[in-house]
């Protein structure tokens, strides 16, 4: 059955996350590790890490996340951006070692006018200099390269360019994808029909392997099938609809994926709640 969860906030410490992902019910966590409007936010702290992990240990050890920081543009052409966002990401990946989170979803990011070939070139050097500077190589950290919706210049947005850039890394063996349902479909994968969805998958599976599949976000689309439009929705207001998700739900091949929500909520954590009883509604 999968693994079905949300991004928590980390609000008066990262432990508490999992007070948050408990009051839901999920089975499945994501996190930002510190600040994602900071470049350089404050380092973890023993307490902070000892706190998180056994914190975590009595949640049962489920599927964490890390999501990195919206700024780190590893497409950039600008030296100065290039290297504060290897730097920030590569922070990244320090602190999830230090937390014993294995997964970080990052944007491929954008390649600024300059081209996908070049940007897609860039990506693919600075996610190995990131790897390699947070002395990560003989770890079973992974990086999880996200699928974009396809506004502006962002690369990611298709399959082939996901694929390309797994198979260009030094350090494939550390990376992965996320498959964002809100991302894909704005990006012009359609998958709420049968029909639909096997051949969405099929065309993942040719250019980046199910296999590299490691984590989802499932997340409704306010906008329609190819706009290229990054607006999610709750779970069956938005243009996705409930049967698109039935498909992803009960797919042996992603039985024991941790699927997780981004959707917006208040501090009661209501919308979560009813999102995810209307995701297990779907399992048969």
């Amino acid at each position: 059955m999968p693994l079905l969860g949300a991004h928590q906030s980390i609000a008066g410490g990262l432990h508490l996350a999992f007070d948050r992902i408990d009051r839901v019910g999920g089975a499945a966590l994501q996190i930002f590790t510190a600040n994602q409007r900071q470049w350089r936010p404050v380092s973890l702290g023993p307490e902070a890490i000892d706190l998180f992990t056994k914190r975590w240990a009595q949640s049962g050890g489920m599927p964490v996340a890390s999501h990195a920081s919206y700024l780190i543009n590893l497409a950039a052409s600008a030296p100065d951006l290039a290297e504060k966002s290897v730097a920030g990401f590569a922070e990244e990946l320090q602190r999830c070692l230090q937390l014993g989170i294995r997964f970080v979803v990052i944007h491929p990011g954008s390649h600024g006018g300059a081209g996908v070939e070049a940007g897609l070139a860039r990506a693919a050097g600075q996610i190995d200099l990131a790897l390699e500077r947070a002395g990560a190589l003989d770890t079973n950290l992974m990086v999880l390269l996200e699928t974009t919706a396809g506004q502006g210049a962002s690369l990611g947005s298709r399959f082939e360019e996901l694929g390309w850039l797994l198979s260009a890394s030094r350090h494939s063996a550390h990376c992965g994808v996320c498959v964002d349902t809100c991302h894909i479909f704005a990006a012009g994968y359609d998958f709420r029909t049968a029909e639909e969805y096997a051949r969405t998958m099929e065309q993942l599976e040719r250019h980046v392997g199910l296999h590299r599949i490691r984590f989802l976000h499932l997340n409704d689309s306010r906008k329609e099938c190819g706009s290229r439009v990054d607006r999610h929705e709750h779970i069956g207001e938005g243009c996705i609809g409930l049967e698109g998700f039935r498909f992803f739900l009960n797919d042996l091949r992603f039985a024991c994926l941790p699927m997780v929500l981004e959707t917006d909520k208040g501090e009661d954590l209501a919308e979560d709640i009813e999102n995810l009883r209307r995701l297990r509604a779907l399992i048969a």
